[in-house]
């Protein structure tokens, strides 16, 4: 188990597949394993439709627990990220922030919020309620 360092990305072969992950075999004595939040970007709900079993995957070594036998894998790490705006991943359209004294309006810093709360504070009409 030695020779697997992490960081390193090697080829191994699907064996097994469990609702929580993938079992990967490395070489002729060592497996790891591909967590299911390791499988691919975003969400897995079936792991099924990601790989099977006698697959050939390329995978990240994660992590080596010698004491324990056991290694973490990645196939996402492997992979580069989708470049989908998070908005239309949801399929869902972004909102515009309006507020009932005008318009759209965005976030503002603290920093532009504490002059209008100064002024707000110093309002005769505000400080008798």
């Amino acid at each position: 188990m030695s020779k697997f360092t992490v960081g390193s990305i090697v080829k191994g072969k699907v064996t097994g597949i469990q609702p929580y992950g993938v079992f990967v075999a490395l070489d002729e004595e060592t497996q790891g394993l591909v967590h299911i939040s390791e499988i691919a970007h975003g969400f897995v709900k079936d792991i099924h439709e990601h790989v099977k079993i006698g697959d050939e995957v390329t995978v990240k070594i994660l992590s080596v627990d010698e004491k324990a036998n056991k290694i973490s894998l990645s196939i996402k790490a492997t992979v580069s990220q989708p470049a989908q705006p998070l908005a239309e991943k949801k399929g869902k359209r972004q909102a515009t922030i309006k507020t009932s004294v005008g318009g759209p309006r965005g976030f503002n810093t603290l920093k532009e919020k504490l002059q209008e709360w100064i002024e707000q504070s110093k309002r005769e009409d505000l400080l008798n309620k």
